[in-house]
């Protein structure tokens, strides 16, 4: 380390960010993530007995991801190197690869590589990591806030143990915030504030599990706050307020929360509970997800959930997504809302989803016969002397304009892919078919 170094490292230990000087040093000092590092737990036994293979440590902004490499960092034995896939390129692994073979080869000492944001190298830098994990030149940990099994290369994977980092409770929120306003050494206890039990409550509230979010504005209220006449920094619910103006939302657009967020949605105006469809709504709106996205969806479901049994769900979604589209926010949200609750209270049919599955598997399994005579066209060249649409029986002819003949190909005559529900509008389609067909051909 020269001297420039030597000032850097000095000056990022006093300056840097709040949430980065209060890290942990040891497994003792973290907070949260006790299903993983409680001390009867593998991943505990194993930092502290220094015997780490590969890991992937998954969860979402705030909950600890880089704290516990940092702790495995100040534990171990073996040489711990740390990259950014972010800003990392291929020569900067080739540098680490070159040095931990030599590390192995001259002192039969190993290396650790965290790669923060793992899942942002793209699967030619994920390859080329692999043979160096397998061969034991080199221990990985990644951390990386989407889901591993769809970001991460299988082959990295196989090798590697997932811990899931769940975001943090409340209390373990408020234990942090304590030690950021009243530790000396790591904290802000030097600048003599004090913060009022209620805004604590708000700040671990508000944070919604983010560790992070609180510090920050813990952070930014100390630095912005006039001393009273007491002399302290007070940090009451009004300033508290002040420095977290907006609930910490977990919604990443192209992440776990975003599908699982959708999921909910549609499932719940699929189950009719229009409570729970417009609270995933406005959670989706809050976070800025795309209002024509979500009324795709609202469309879908329209067709998918209630179909026949409200022909006018779909009419009145179509119509909500055109209205957002021309109106914008924030007068969509109300469009939107009035859309879901509407498909969420409609009564339920799959039978559409049902028909056109069986329709479908029907086609691809079968034979394809042709279409029968009297239904082909007659009009084109030649047609009508090859005998073509001949014996077509016309239904409008016929009392209650329906006649019976032959429409399915030959052999599929008694196929029947339709079954219209007990729901709602679909109960008369129902009846007029059997008035028609008869009872056993609905």
């Amino acid at each position: 380390m020269d001297l420039f170094d030597y000032m850097r490292s000095n000056t990022m230990e006093t300056e840097s960010p709040l949430a980065s000087r209060l890290r942990p040093s040891t497994l003792d000092e973290v907070v949260g993530q006790k299903h993983i590092i409680g001390k009867d737990k593998l991943l505990y036994r194993a930092i502290q007995a220094d015997k780490l293979g590969s890991i992937i440590f998954y969860g979402p902004p705030g909950t600890g991801k880089t704290t516990l490499a940092k702790v495995i960092a100040n534990t171990t034995s073996a040489n711990f190197r740390q990259l950014n896939a972010t800003v990392a390129g291929k020569k900067d692994m080739e540098d680490v690869v070159k040095e931990a073979k030599d590390s192995l080869g001259m002192y039969g000492k190993k290396t650790i590589l965290f790669v923060d944001e793992i899942h942002r190298f793209n699967k030619s830098q994920q390859d080329y990591l692999l043979p160096f994990v397998e061969d034991g030149t080199l221990i990985l940990i990644g951390a990386t806030t989407e889901n591993p099994y769809f970001e991460v290369n299988g082959a990295l994977i196989s090798r590697s143990r997932i811990f899931e980092l769940k975001s943090l409770e409340k209390d373990d929120i408020k234990e942090l915030i304590h030690r950021a306003v009243y530790d000396t050494e790591k904290g802000m206890g030097s600048y003599g504030a004090v913060i009022d039990e209620d805004a604590m409550e708000f700040l671990a509230d508000v944070a919604n599990g983010d560790a992070r979010a609180a510090l920050n504005a813990v952070e930014l209220g100390i630095l912005t706050t006039e001393r009273s006449e007491d002399g302290k920094i007070h940090i009451d619910i009004d300033v508290a307020q002040e420095c977290i103006q907006k609930r910490v939302v977990r919604y990443d657009k192209d992440g776990d929360n975003h599908y699982d967020t959708i999921s909910a949605f549609i499932k719940s105006m699929r189950g009719s509970d229009p409570d729970a469809a417009v609270y995933y709504l406005a959670r989706m709106l809050y976070a800025g997800e795309d209002i024509k996205f979500i009324a795709r969806r609202i469309m879908i479901c329209a067709s998918e959930d209630v179909g026949n049994a409200d022909p006018q769900a779909l009419t009145v979604a179509v119509s909500a997504s055109q209205a957002v589209e021309r109106i914008g926010m924030p007068e969509a949200q109300i469009i939107l809302s009035q859309a879901v609750l509407y498909v969420a209270t409609a009564p339920k049919s799959n039978s559409a989803v049902m028909a056109i599955d069986e329709a479908m598997n029907a086609v691809r399994t079968q034979k394809t016969m042709p279409v029968p005579v009297h239904l082909q066209d007659k009009h084109y060249k030649g047609a009508e002397k090859l005998g073509h649409g001949a014996g077509y029986k016309y239904a409008h002819d016929y009392p209650n304009h329906y006649v019976r003949q032959q429409y399915l190909p030959d052999g599929m005559e008694e196929e029947c892919f339709y079954h219209p529900s007990e729901n709602g509008y679909e109960k008369k389609i129902k009846d007029h078919m059997s008035f028609l067909l008869g009872e056993n051909r609905v």
